[in-house]
């Protein structure tokens, strides 16, 4: 009978502990599966309180957040070029990001945090061409809407 006890003490404990977070890489490269002047993945679809590590795996580039397409209440971040910088999810929505150099080649990614859809306005944004088609075909691949 003790046994059982102590067996339904554990397994109580265990599920009043939180859910691990999350750490995803994106490399920041010069070449990738979706061409040249990539973020990859270019899209990550993470929870509050994950992390996301941006690895400059290539030379000059850089990560920052798109503050018009930053949720309320995430922070904003501004990596310099060949730094590897780690921001943590506070707030659900969808996110731009973009490295600064690279922008106007399309060098873009999105993430989306929680089950947010896309906000009204986000694909409005103006951005260099590239980069703004690039987002078209990421919402269109990974959150079904443009």
């Amino acid at each position: 009978m003790k046994f059982k006890t102590v067996a339904a003490a554990a397994l109580m404990s265990l599920a009043a502990m939180p859910a691990l977070a999350e750490t995803f890489e994106v490399k920041m490269l010069n070449r990738g599966e979706t061409g040249n002047m990539v973020f990859e993945p270019r899209f990550v679809a993470a929870q509050v309180g994950d992390t996301v590590r941006f690895v400059p795996t290539d030379k000059g580039h850089s990560a920052e957040s798109i503050d018009e397409m930053l949720p309320e209440g995430q922070e904003a971040f501004k990596g310099r070029i060949n730094e590897e910088i780690e921001i943590e999810l506070t707030a659900e929505g969808v996110m731009g990001v973009e490295c600064k150099p690279h922008t106007a080649l399309g060098m873009v990614m999105a993430i989306q945090v929680g089950d947010a859809p896309v906000p009204e306005g986000f694909l409005d944004v103006k951005l260099p061409r590239k980069a703004a088609s690039t987002f078209e075909e990421i919402v269109d691949e990974n959150l079904g809407e443009s």
